[in-house]
């Protein structure tokens, strides 16, 4: 009988070691569309659990688009107009970046110019969960 109560612990551990969140924590500072969406279409096959935690900006703000996405009240993410080649503004990238996000935050960013610039326009964790309906990350 202990044994078979040892088995089903280690069981249960192993099962839950496999389904571990992936963490934004590695990609905060953002990079190349390249490296970021097979990322976000690996979680959207899996269906595994992705926690947006700490600092996340550029196209670390990709991970919105992963359909179960969390956020951590705690988070802080930065957006700004996608970059072309030569580092200007690019239509076509400020477009594939707004994609990832929900229409309440894309509103948000429009009416306040948010992707028009260069700059960071923060945003925190605490309002992705409370103004635009973002699942907030439970304790770990």
């Amino acid at each position: 009988m202990a044994g078979a109560a040892v088995a089903l612990v280690l069981l249960a551990l192993l099962s839950t070691a496999s389904h571990g969140a992936g963490s934004s924590a590695p990609y905060a500072m953002g990079g190349y569309f390249t490296r970021y969406d097979p990322i976000v279409a690996r979680f959207n096959r899996s269906g595994e659990l992705f926690r947006i935690e700490g600092r996340c900006q550029s196209a670390c703000t990709l991970f919105l688009g992963i359909r179960n996405v969390c956020v951590e009240r705690s988070a802080s993410l930065g957006f700004h107009g996608g970059r072309g080649g030569k580092g200007e503004i690019s239509v076509s990238s400020t477009r594939h970046m707004r994609a990832a996000y929900n229409e309440r935050l894309r509103r948000y960013l429009d009416d306040r110019h948010g992707m028009e610039k260069r700059q960071y326009f923060n945003v925190s964790g605490e309002d992705m969960i409370e103004k635009f309906g973002y699942r907030e990350c439970s304790k770990r």
